[in-house]
C-alpha cells in the first residue's frame, strides 16, 4: 500500500486534512515528500515558537535521550523541578505551583478539576458550575469540549453543557456576566482565553478582563486563564494576558499551557496560585493532593528538558520583543494594502488574524468556506496558514521569523488575494 492508501484504510477520518505530506522542517521552512518548499506561518498551530528543529531542541533531545527518557511520577524528576521554577518565577511571576501534562486539553482538565474540588471542599457547593464564553476552545476531552462554547465541538456526545455544569456566556459582555452571578450562587470559576485563537484571534477587552477578576473576587470564584495558544511570546509577552493588561493588575488563580512550551514535543502544564482559600489556611496550590490527579507521561525528563531548552531560547533571544516588532510590521503592511478582501487585521505580537470579506470570496467560489478555501490557495502558493473559524485566516509563525521571510509571506498572500479579485 502507498502512504495515501494506508492513511485512508487505517487512520480514523476525524481530520479534514489538506493533501500535503511534510517530511522535513528547518526554521520557518517545511518541505513535502515531493520536495516542494513551504514558508510556515502555522507552526503546527502555534506549537513551534523557535522554528522547526532548532539546534537547542535537537541537541537537548539527543543528549537527554542518552541519559533518561522516562521515569514514573512515583519518583522525583530534576528537570520537572527546574521547569516548574522557571514557569513560576520568570513566566507568571506570582507565587504558585505547577502540574505537568501532555497537552492543552489535559491542562484544562486539571484546572477544571481544581475548580470543582475547590467548590466542593472549600465552598460546600455540591454541583458547581463553571462559566466559559462564546467562541472559546478548551480542548476535545470530555470536560474540555463541554467547556468549549461551540456546539459543533460538543454536539452529538450525549450531554448538554448545562448537565455537566458549564454556563456559556457572551464573550466580552460584562452585563451578561454580572447577571449570571446574580442568577447563580454555585459558580466555582470562570475559564477564559485572553485571546481566542480558534474562533478568529478575538481578544478579551481590558474592561471585561477586569470585570471577570472583580466578579471572581466578590463571589469567591476562581479566575482561570486558558493560555494554551497565546503564551510564551506568541502575543508578545510570556503571559498572554499581559498583552491585554500589562503588569500585575490581573492575578489569576490558575493558568493552563501547552503548544509552544515543548517546541513540538508533547508537553502541557497548569499553574495554581499560592494563596489561602476562603475560611482556611490551606493553599489553593496544595488542593490537589496525592491520589487526586495524575498522569503517566506528563513531566517526563525528556519533555521537561525540551521545555527548558525552549524557554531558555525565548528568553535568550528576546523573542517576545521580536514578536511585538515584527507582528506590528506585518499588521501595518496588510492594513496599508487596503485590500478589498480583508476587512480587519487583529494582531497581538505574532498572533495575527485577517478577517476576510467572506461574502465576496464565497461569491467567487460557489459558496466554499472562505477561510478554508483561502488557506488551500495559500498552501498551493507555498504558504502554510491556519483557518480560524469560517471568516479568518490566522498567522502563527515561529517567533524566529525574519523580516525577509515576513516580506516573502506577505508577497505570497497578497498575490493570492489579488488573483481572487
Amino acid at each position: 500500500m502507498t502512504h495515501d492508501e494506508q492513511l485512508d484504510h487505517y487512520v480514523l477520518p476525524n481530520y479534514g486534512r489538506y493533501d500535503l505530506w511534510p517530511v522535513r522542517g528547518e526554521g520557518a521552512r517545511v518541505w513535502d515528500r515531493d520536495g516542494k518548499e513551504y514558508l510556515d506561518c502555522a507552526s503546527g498551530v502555534s506549537v513551534c515558537p523557535i522554528g522547526h528543529c532548532h539546534p537547542a531542541v535537537v541537541s537537548t533531545i539527543t543528549e537527554q535521550a542518552k541519559t533518561l527518557i522516562h521515569v514514573s511520577n512515583w519518583y522525583c524528576i530534576d528537570k520537572q523541578a527546574e521547569l516548574a521554577e522557571i514557569l513560576t518565577e520568570q513566566v507568571v511571576r506570582i507565587p504558585g505551583k505547577n502540574f505537568f501534562s501532555n497537552s492543552g486539553a489535559e491542562a484544562n482538565e486539571g484546572l477544571l478539576k481544581l475548580a470543582r474540588r475547590y467548590a466542593v471542599q472549600v465552598r460546600g457547593i455540591a454541583k458547581p458550575r463553571i462559566v466559559t464564553f462564546t467562541g472559546s476552545f478548551h480542548g476535545r476531552t470530555m470536560g474540555a469540549m463541554f467547556a468549549t462554547a461551540q456546539q459543533k465541538i460538543w454536539g452529538d456526545f450525549g450531554f448538554t453543557p448545562d448537565e455537566l455544569g458549564y454556563l456559556h456566556r457572551p464573550f466580552n459582555d460584562i452585563a451578561a456576566l454580572k447577571q449570571t452571578f446574580a442568577d447563580h450562587d454555585d459558580i466555582a470559576a470562570i475559564l477564559v482565553e485572553p485571546i481566542q485563537g480558534e474562533s478568529g484571534v478575538n481578544a478579551v477587552t481590558p474592561e471585561f478582563l477586569r470585570a471577570v477578576q472583580q466578579l471572581c473576587r466578590e463571589h469567591k470564584a476562581l479566575l482561570l486563564l486558558d493560555e494554551v495558544q497565546c503564551s510564551f511570546g506568541r502575543a508578545g509577552e510570556m503571559c498572554g494576558w499581559r498583552s491585554i493588561i500589562p503588569g500585575d493588575e490581573i492575578q489569576p488563580d490558575g493558568i493552563s499551557w501547552a503548544k509552544a512550551i515543548g517546541s513540538g514535543y508533547p508537553l502541557g502544564a497548569f499553574w495554581a496560585r499560592d494563596v489561602a482559600m476562603p475560611g482556611t489556611d490551606a493553599k489553593l496550590c496544595d488542593l490537589l493532593g496525592p491520589g487526586s490527579h495524575g498522569t503517566t507521561y506528563g513531566g517526563s525528563p525528556l519533555a521537561c528538558a525540551v521545555g527548558l531548552a525552549t524557554l531558555h531560547t525565548i528568553f535568550k533571544e528576546d523573542l517576545c520583543a521580536q514578536a511585538k516588532e515584527l507582528g506590528s510590521h506585518i499588521a501595518g503592511s496588510v492594513r496599508d494594502w487596503q485590500h478589498p478582501l480583508i476587512k480587519e487585521v487583529r494582531q497581538h505580537g505574532l498572533f495575527i488574524g485577517f478577517q476576510l470579506d467572506h461574502e465576496a470570496i464565497e461569491a467567487k467560489t460557489s459558496g466554499k468556506v472562505a477561510s478554508i478555501f483561502l488557506a488551500r490557495k495559500l498552501l498551493d502558493a507555498g504558504l502554510m496558514t491556519v483557518p480560524a473559524g469560517p471568516h479568518v485566516i490566522r498567522w502563527l509563525p515561529p517567533l524566529t521569523l525574519t523580516v525577509a521571510e515576513a516580506v516573502e509571506a506577505l508577497t505570497i498572500q497578497k498575490a493570492v488575494l489579488d488573483a481572487l479579485l
